[in-house]
């Protein structure tokens, strides 16, 4: 049953838009940048996206500025066949995250919030704005929540301006680990109604796992395995899923689940090679095929996991599965292209539960 229209901003290859249209929503018209993206949303449109009229190949920075140079609300409304009286009942988007991504702090120009790329947030709030949707749901990074000079002033800025725009909304950091996705992937989710109308609830999470210090919550099935979603996906060898270089013959011996710190002294290792924790975790990191699989990156170094436990690279319908996308939907592009659209997306599932809360409130 159609619950509305929606329309899709920053959409990726539409990880987010897969989880609306399965709460019910019709995706009208969506806004990329990226040329791969893009076409792999118009690829699989007849089949995921069944009312999708235009992906708009735009920056949304000139929106952000209001320099006129750009794509323009009113330009994405009529893609969308809207008139100037209509609105979308949801407006979705993702801006990309490349000033709060927890990766990178280390760099002066993150760390003192200069980063230009914190404006498309801007681009987001000014088409909220203008178009007026009923509702909305906002992801990004959970970076972006972090009291620092990057983070912290642009997520109160963020929170003013959905204000000012006439919305009420509150947020949360969701791990979509706990929503059925094979992947413990950390995301932040604002989302919004216009004012006097429900404020939609953030999902109750569906699966739980035994932690650290924390018990499985009760009446909840345990987070779904990497090993059980992988175990019946036939693959054919990919050319670079070989790892090489000059860590590549410590992988064999890394347990799976565990990563570089394997060889350090606090674990014991006769001849350690790593000091403790001076590398990043996800080095050498290694999949546990009884655990969900670890946050894929959208662009790996070449010793960045995680690796699959056969001490490889993971291949394109793996990861798929570990995103939850359907095996039939079709990327685009080159390898390491399809590993950028991959990790910057939205796991389908996280985006569905999410968008069923914004629905019930329809």
């Amino acid at each position: 049953m159609t619950t509305g229209s929606a329309i899709s901003l920053f959409s990726g290859a539409g990880g987010l838009d897969l989880g609306v249209e399965a709460a019910g929503f019709t995706t009208l018209a969506a806004v990329e940048l990226d040329d791969d993206a893009a076409s792999a949303m118009e690829k699989n449109a007849p089949t995921c996206f069944r009312s999708l009229r235009e992906v708009l190949r735009g920056d949304l920075l000139p929106l952000a500025t209001g320099s006129g140079n750009g794509l323009s609300t009113r330009d994405i409304l009529r893609a969308a066949g809207l008139g100037r009286r209509e609105r979308p009942d949801l407006l979705v988007g993702g801006p990309p995250c490349v000033a709060f991504s927890k990766s990178g702090f280390w760099l002066d120009w993150k760390r003192e919030g200069i980063d230009p790329a914190a404006s498309l947030l801007q681009a987001y709030t000014r088409f909220l704005a203008e178009a007026q949707p009923r509702f909305f749901i906002l992801e990004n990074v959970h970076a972006l929540t972090f009291n620092n000079k990057a983070s912290r002033p642009a997520f109160n800025r963020l929170l003013e301006e959905i204000g000012a725009a006439g919305y009420d909304h509150r947020w949360q950091v969701l791990n979509s680990a706990d929503y059925g996705v094979p992947q413990a992937r950390q995301r932040l989710f604002v989302i919004g109604a216009k004012k006097r109308l429900k404020l939609p609830a953030i999902p109750s999470p569906t699966h739980s796992a035994q932690r650290e210090n924390q018990r499985l919550t009760a009446g909840l099935p345990p987070h779904i395995t990497a090993g059980s979603v992988l175990k019946d996906l036939v693959t054919e060898p990919e050319d670079d899923e070989v790892v090489r270089g000059s860590w590549a013959h410590l992988l064999p011996e890394v347990p799976p689940g565990d990563n570089y710190l394997h060889f350090t002294a606090k674990r014991g290792y006769p001849e350690p090679i790593f000091r403790w924790r001076s590398r990043y975790w996800s080095f050498l990191l290694k999949l546990h095929p009884e655990r969900p699989s670890p946050t894929i990156q959208a662009r790996p170094g070449p010793y960045v996991g995680p690796f699959h436990w056969e001490n490889r690279r993971l291949r394109v319908p793996e990861i798929r599965r570990l995103f939850t996308f359907p095996d039939d939907f079709a990327f685009v592009g080159r390898r390491a292209a399809i590993q950028a659209q991959l990790g910057n997306s939205v796991p389908p599932q996280l985006a569905r539960k999410v968008a069923e809360e914004v629905a019930a409130s329809c």
